[in-house]
């Protein structure tokens, strides 16, 4: 029994010697992995030694890519191309001095909406792929200046409407500075009313703690997301009822004028024809989103929120051109600007607010 203990034990030291001549492993690095292994010559009737082997395995680090969303690249694109559009006409306002009639101011706030929501959509896609997403601070920062600049675009539109109108309905009383305060004011109602209702999520209505809570546009609520779908669609309504009143107006107008009276009814059936034109594109644009906000909620496919949102950004595209570079004033002011002359066949007439 000794001899057999003293073979044992000989083994065992054998076997270290072995393990400490063989090439220096840390057996504390977390790069070497240890095995047990066995050697399959030996019969079942002798003894089993069993010896550490490392087993060398290359250190692997998994790195996640986030695939990146056509739909995000084209709001990306879209919200580039609405940025660099109001930024001209933010431009050319500023720097016009006798740009300054209430029409004009109304212009400039939609314009700076516009530009607001385009940095908005630029700055949602640079938050979703650059920047940790999961920070709550950063999506409710990106979510309330979206809800700010396009419900501001969207309330400047009616107060533009609402300036035509008075324009036409009290004609005689229109060019007063009593008009210049009263589109201060509205303008500055309208910022403070998008302003709060941008700081909402923030505020604490918002879904980040309940997901089941959540619209088709997290982190705002399913309650906030029908809100302003109605809201927008009482807004489309009175925008409808001043431009049929504006028709109206206007046809009686080209009626009082017995002289001209086939010149203004030829041009105030090209009026009639462009409000319709306008109408029409702020309602293709808006409509699809804000009826699909009041029907669906954040279990619907993501694909349907885009095609909706997509068309909703467009129409900041095309604001400017509506608004801004068809009135013939901007125009000789970006042709100053660009070649220092006025092309001969530009109108030399006054643009009033009441012009479609």
């Amino acid at each position: 029994m000794i001899l057999s203990l003293a073979a044992v034990a000989a083994m065992s030291s054998g076997s270290s010697s072995s393990l400490n001549s063989s090439s220096p492993l840390d057996p504390f690095d977390s790069s070497t992995s240890w095995s047990l292994g066995e050697d399959p010559s030996n019969s079942s009737s002798e003894p089993v030694v069993r010896t550490l082997t490392p087993d060398l395995q290359p250190a692997t680090t998994a790195v996640v890519v986030q695939e990146v969303s056509p739909w995000d690249i084209a709001l990306c694109v879209t919200g580039t191309l609405i940025s660099c559009e109001n930024a001209l006409v933010i431009a050319v306002l500023f720097y016009t001095p006798t740009l300054r009639a209430p029409m004009f101011i109304l212009i400039g706030s939609l314009a700076v909406a516009d530009l607001l929501a385009g940095l908005g959509l630029i700055l949602n896609f640079v938050f979703t792929y650059l920047v940790d997403s999961s920070v709550e601070f950063v999506t409710l920062l990106s979510v309330g200046l979206l809800i700010s600049a396009f419900s501001a675009s969207v309330l400047n539109i009616l107060a533009i409407t609402v300036d035509r109108y008075l324009s036409l309905y009290n004609a005689l009383t229109y060019h007063t500075e009593r008009t210049v305060t009263y589109t201060y004011v509205m303008v500055i109602f309208i910022w403070v009313l998008c302003f709060t209702l941008g700081l909402l999520p923030a505020l604490g209505w918002n879904c980040l703690r309940d997901d089941s809570a959540c619209s088709i546009c997290r982190p705002v609520t399913k309650i906030n997301a029908v809100a302003l779908a109605v809201t927008f669609l009482l807004v489309f309504a009175l925008m409808m009822q001043l431009y049929l009143q504006i028709c109206k107006i206007a046809f009686r107008h080209a009626q009082q004028i017995a002289v001209q009276h086939q010149f203004v009814a030829i041009s105030t059936t090209k009026g009639v024809s462009t409000l319709s034109a306008i109408l029409c594109a702020f309602g293709a644009c808006w409509l699809p989103f804000a009826m699909y906000s009041i029907v669906a909620d954040s279990t619907y496919p993501v694909k349907y929120t885009y095609a909706t949102v997509l068309p909703a950004t467009c129409c900041s595209v095309i604001n400017p051109i509506i608004y801004a570079f068809r009135n013939p004033d901007i125009q000789k002011s970006l042709w100053m600007a660009c070649c220092g002359c006025v092309p001969s066949n530009l109108s030399l007439r006054p643009r009033t607010s009441s012009d479609v």
